[in-house]
């Protein structure tokens, strides 16, 4: 088979191929399908906690750079 009909198969076809598709691939992979859904349950989790993680860095990076740019109110600043 070709890329050329996959990709006529996948955009071309009507819904109730979908539905043969959905319904094999139940049966083929039906057990492991739990687990497979629990692990990329966990994969979002934890790509969610990188993402706040790196969003609190930055934000801390720009409060310190915000606090070294103000000038000290006890300091005389001249002009």
């Amino acid at each position: 088979m070709t890329f050329a009909m996959i990709l006529g198969f996948l955009f071309g076809a009507s819904p109730l191929a979908y539905v043969a598709l959905a319904v094999v691939a139940f049966l083929l992979f039906g057990n492991r399908l739990p687990s497979v859904m629990r692990s990329l349950g966990r994969s979002v989790v934890e790509f969610k906690k990188g993402v706040a993680g790196i969003e609190d860095e930055l934000d801390e990076a720009v409060r310190s750079a915000d606090e070294k740019a103000k000038p000290n109110s006890g300091e005389k600043t001249e002009v």
